[in-house]
This record gives structure tokens, sequence and C-alpha cells, in this order.
């Protein structure tokens, strides 16, 4: 099959060994993972119109307990979630009200909104105590596209998107809101997941409703240069079934098309952008979808997944942001359960490591990037 590969395919042109089985179940492992991975990385945190002003909203980051702060002003800062007095938790609910101070309910240490410690409240320190020297724990901040990153990092690197920080400018990003969300826990190892994501060997068998809507994907492939036997010469086949425009059951919009998206944006049915280790978005001519991941554990792993839509669509008379959403949900409902079985079978005994088949190219290219952050020398 490989023998005459055009020079622009990305078929391998090798099956590589996979990660080692224990990579997804082992205890250790994903404690190097969480330290290695989830806290040097940017994670998304939520959208930025769904933290209101004056509001502090608790993070858990692969085990991290921290907490986010939007003050009256709309700025928005992150901390461990822990006094500097004795270490009581500071945001003890999913998100309560914030005033002009973060105060302590244990004992009522109070800092302002830059993690500044104002105020030891009752104690009353001797001169070797410096209240400068006792602010909260920072955690790194970053709004893009409306979307908030944390970083547990001293010092972030940047955020990256597989395709650039541009993306997706030509959608109106900060200015849509969340009109439907999923929250969903998956009996899978983190990475089993974002496997499933790159490779669509999987979608003639588990995606029947996606592969119809989905041309090219029948035939095992996520492109059509990664046919065996691709010459670059047929014109690009559309990227949706005829007559469809977007990922609705119908394939008809939800509402108005954006109106500064490509000719090529609109064409290609679906925009993905990723974000290791955190996120995908797709963005679609009439709504654009979030999916982000959170270790839960060695073989647990949380779902968020959220639809956005521009006002003028969600006040659209009888509109219903659910029924946009089924398309997607039964995809991912799917995804699901197929890497709960992939996670299954990787507890077999005899099971060692897995061999990678030329179209999985980007499983390649993700297993080489956990690799490095796991041994970045």
């Amino acid at each position: 099959m490989t023998e005459h590969r055009h020079p622009a395919s990305p078929l391998l042109d090798h099956c590589p060994a996979s990660l080692p089985a224990a990579a997804y179940f082992d205890t250790g492992w994903y404690e190097r993972e969480r330290q290695a991975i989830w806290s040097r990385n940017w994670v998304a945190a939520g959208r930025l119109s769904d933290l209101a002003p004056g509001t502090m909203q608790r993070f858990d980051l692969a085990g991290h307990n921290l907490f986010l702060c939007r003050d009256g002003k709309g700025a928005v800062t992150a901390f461990h979630n822990t006094c500097r007095h004795r270490g009581s938790e500071l945001c003890t609910k999913d998100r309560q009200a914030l005033g002009k101070l973060i105060r302590c309910p244990y004992h009522a240490w109070a800092y302002d909104t830059g993690g500044r410690l104002v105020s030891t409240a009752h104690a009353t320190p001797t001169a070797d105590f410096r209240k400068e020297d006792h602010g909260l724990f920072p955690v790194g901040v970053r709004i893009w596209n409306g979307f908030i990153f944390l970083c547990l990092a001293d010092e972030p690197g940047e955020l990256a998107p597989d395709l650039g920080l541009a993306a997706l400018d030509n959608w109106p990003m900060e200015d849509l809101r969340t009109g439907h969300r999923l929250v969903k826990e998956i009996a899978c190892n983190w990475k089993v997941f974002w496997e499933n994501y790159n490779e669509c060997l999987h979608c003639p068998g588990i995606h029947p409703e996606l592969c119809d809507m989905v041309p090219v994907y029948r035939g095992g492939i996520m492109a059509p240069e990664e046919a065996p036997g691709w010459t670059g010469d047929d014109p690009r086949p559309p990227a949706l079934r005829d007559k469809a425009r977007t990922w609705t059951m119908t394939g008809e919009p939800c509402g108005p098309e954006f109106a500064r998206l490509s000719a090529e944006e609109r064409a290609n049915g679906h925009n993905f952008v990723t974000i290791y280790p955190t996120m995908f978005v797709v963005a679609h001519v009439d709504y654009v979808r979030s999916v982000s991941l959170m270790p839960l554990g060695p073989e647990r792993t949380r779902l968020t997944a959220e639809w956005l839509f521009a006002e003028e669509t969600l006040a659209q008379p009888g509109f219903d942001p659910a029924k946009v959403a089924e398309f997607a949900t039964l995809v991912m409902s799917q995804d699901a359960e197929a890497c709960e079985m992939n996670q299954r079978g990787l507890r077999c005994m005899p099971y060692d490591r897995g061999r990678l088949m030329p179209q999985e190219f980007d499983i390649l290219k993700f297993h080489n990037w956990v690799r490095a952050q796991m041994d970045p020398a």
C-alpha cells in the first residue's frame, strides 16, 4: 500500500509500536503525567461569559484544588485554593459570590483579588511576620477566544493550538454564548479518548450516522489524501453529504451563518482546532462546539462539551439548543462506548503494547508529544 505513496500523503510508511499498556492504567505513570503534562500545560477552565463579574468558582485541575475570581470590573485571576494561615480552603462551593476581598471562612484572613494578604482578622502577628510574604499562590490565566485557560507552571509557555492562535479569527468567538452543555464521565484513560479522536479507522463500524454526514469517513479515513493510492489529481469531494451545511440531524443550519467565514471555512463543514492535552474546538457555519477533557484518575476521564451560539440564534422563537446538540451528542456517546471498550481490553495480561497502522499518523504524533512531555530532555 505504501510503495506508491504520493509525497504529500500523510500515511505512515511503517507500523510503529504504540505506548505500553501500562501507560493507560498504571498509577505511577498517571502521577508522572499529572505532574509533567497537566501541571505544565494550559488547561481549559470554561467560558469567560459563564463566569459573571463578582464571582468565585472552584476548579479541580487533575487533582489540584484551584479557584478562579472575576472581580467587579471583569478581571480574572486564579489561585490554589488554600489560605496561607493554616491551609483552609477559601472557595468552598462550586460557585459563590465574591466581594471586594477573598475572605477565608475559617479564621477570616482576607486577600484582594490579586492575591495580596490584606488582613489577618483577629490574629495579631508579631514583628517577624510580613504580610507581603503571605499572599495567595497564583495560577496562570489566559483568555483565548472567550475561553479561560489555567496553567500551574511557574513560567507558563505559550498557548499553542495546532492551527495557530488565529485559527478561529473569522468566528465571533468572544460574543458566542453557551446554549447547551454536556458533562459525561468516561471509564477510560484520557489518552484513549485522544487516540480515538485522532483516527477514523473506527468510523465505519462505530459511527453510521457520522459516516452518512461525512462521506469520506466511510472509508476509515479523515481526508481524501489519506486514501491508499491517492494521487492528488482528483477534485476534492464535498466535506458533508448533499445539501448539508453543518452538523445537525438534518444538516441544515440552526440559525444565521457567521458572516466573516471564508469560502474554504464554509466548504469544510467542520473546522477542528486542537489544544493538547485539554481541548478541541469544532467550528461550523452556524455554531461552535468545544470539548474539554479532565483526567479523574488513571482510568477515568471527565468530558465537558459546550455548544456556543450567537445571541441572535439563541433569541429565535422556539429555538432549542439541545436539538442542535443531538447529532454530536450521539457521536460522542458512540465514541465514549468505544473508548471504554478499548480501556477494558488494555487490562488483559498478555497485551503489552499495540502497533499503529499507516492511517494512524496523528496518533503517532500524539504519542510523540506525550513522550516529549514526559521526558523533555
